[in-house]
């Protein structure tokens, strides 16, 4: 085999996106508290884009005038001289990135985030830690406690047999005594002591049986619900539990609604998890007979290009390097604002189109939502579907009818009579009205709400209807009846 080394010519086609275009399409993905960020970001990196003023707080007087003459000139040369320390610092302007200047007032806005943004809230575990403060707790016993807190789930259930956790401590042990079991159990006491009740749980049965106390009148009639027919509570057969415990039906309702109450996961309240807040970048109000649509841009500063940089540019006297630095930034900022504009003008189309084919759900509730595909609305505005796709990804709209993601508009269609669709949001609305109907001692099955749907024209399956049921969380008809000693 022989291996020659050539030089070949080859002609091909590529599709590659400038960065432009990239963050021109994150941008229109982004929803406002998103792009907020963003802008934030690119201000703090970016010294030729700035916020720009309310018109009262650009319209100078006559003393601000002339403070504004006096000064601009030192101004200018001020920051010229700023920018050639920092390219001097940096090398070149092509050498890499770097750290985005202070504010003109010396203060470091990224310090100042880090330092304004809230701590986490305190989790189960070290809410619990904290408390053993405040407890007596055998100094021996003191490691096997943080052991067991620190072995348990969010939800406050012990992840492992408390035999593991024994060992594992045990095997860390340096020449101490080992834990018995006898210890663990008690360590295990101690922690089912604090607060919430529930935590330190093996099962859901035991972490119900904490929960109940020991002052309530009725504690040990729960008590042997909770042991002996948790699982017949969960399906509903109250006759049978009745007639086990020797009791009414309307007894054991009373009992099973204040077990219900307890907390299945007791140790979610102490959840540390960040709360995700739903901003709606859209608001749809009704004005003059009209839908008007209003864009919520107040979360995020209008912007404008720095007239002291726009200058700079325009200065011969500059050094070239220090000016093409000014030049990609102006550049930089120009496309952002450009950006920003155009994914506002985009989204306003789009939510404008919808309003239009989704009048009746306006007017009359989701029973009137009809189906909608990205492609009528991307056909009618005369863009690709996946600008739409974009343009409405993760957003949110506020109407009268409540706050929507706007995907909720976009949804596929059951047949009825006529040749007509329905969307699948207002079958499901019409099964829940339905149900909502129904008498609840002789609940309705699924069959017979098909069978209903079907009379009014919707050409509907069983199985359709068990999903959608499913879907909106109602329990099956045997789990819906209402029990009494009638029957």
């Amino acid at each position: 085999m022989r291996l020659d080394i050539s030089l070949q010519q080859k002609l091909s086609l590529q599709l590659k996106l400038a960065p432009q275009i990239i963050q021109s399409i994150e941008i229109l993905q982004l929803p406002a508290l998103n792009l907020k960020e963003m802008i934030d970001q690119e201000l703090m990196e970016n010294e030729a884009l700035e916020i720009q003023e309310t018109r009262e707080e650009t319209e100078p007087g006559p003393l601000a005038e002339a403070n504004r003459e006096s000064h601009e000139q030192d101004d200018f040369e001020e920051t010229y001289e700023r920018l050639e320390r920092m390219i001097e610092a940096e090398g070149s302007y092509e050498g890499g990135g770097r750290r985005a200047p202070p504010s003109e007032d010396g203060r470091d806005r990224k310090l100042e985030a880090i330092q304004n943004t809230p701590a986490r809230a305190p989790g189960l575990k070290e809410s619990l830690i904290a408390q053993l403060a405040w407890v007596d707790v055998p100094e021996r016993l003191l490691p096997l406690v943080r052991g067991i807190i620190y072995s348990l789930d969010d939800d406050g259930y012990l992840l492992y047999p408390l035999d593991d956790v024994v060992r594992i401590l045990n095997s860390n042990l340096d020449g101490g005594e080992p834990y018995s079991a006898e210890e663990a159990e008690e360590a295990l006491r101690i922690v089912q002591g604090l607060e919430p009740r529930g935590v330190g749980a093996r099962d859901i049965v035991e972490a119900l049986l904490l929960q109940i106390p020991d002052d309530d009148p009725r504690a040990e009639v729960k008590r042997r619900l909770v042991k002996e027919f948790l699982e017949d509570i969960n399906k509903n057969r109250l006759p049978r539990v009745a007639r086990e415990m020797g009791m009414s039906i309307e007894e054991v309702s009373s009992l099973v609604a204040e077990i219900a109450s307890l907390d299945p996961r007791p140790g979610s309240e102490c959840s540390s998890e960040e709360v995700h807040y739903i901003v709606p970048d859209v608001v749809i109000l009704w004005v003059d007979g009209e839908y008007e649509v209003r864009l919520e841009d107040t979360y995020f500063p209008s912007l404008r290009i720095s007239p002291r940089y726009l200058k700079m540019l325009h200065d011969h006297r500059q050094d070239p390097k220090v000016r093409e630095h000014i030049k990609k930034k102006i550049e930089s900022a120009r496309w952002l604002i450009d950006s920003i504009e155009q994914r506002q003008n985009t989204l306003e189309k789009v939510v404008r189109a919808i309003v239009r084919r989704q009048r009746d759900f306006l007017d009359f509730g989701i029973s009137h939502l009809r189906p909608l595909k990205m492609q009528e609305i991307a056909d009618e505005l005369g863009i690709h579907v996946s600008t739409v796709s974009r343009a409405i990804a993760d957003k949110y709209v506020q109407c009268h009818r409540g706050i929507f993601p706007l995907k909720f508009f976009f949804t596929g269609g059951t047949e009825v009579e006529g040749g007509a669709v329905e969307s699948r949001a207002s079958v499901k609305q019409k099964v829940k009205e339905i149900i909502e109907g129904e008498d609840r001692k002789n609940p309705l099955s699924d069959e017979e709400i098909a069978r209903r749907l079907r009379d009014e024209g919707l050409n509907i399956a069983r199985r359709t209807v068990t999903k959608y049921r499913k879907q909106l969380g109602i329990p099956s008809s045997r789990q819906r009846r209402v029990w009494t000693d009638q029957g």
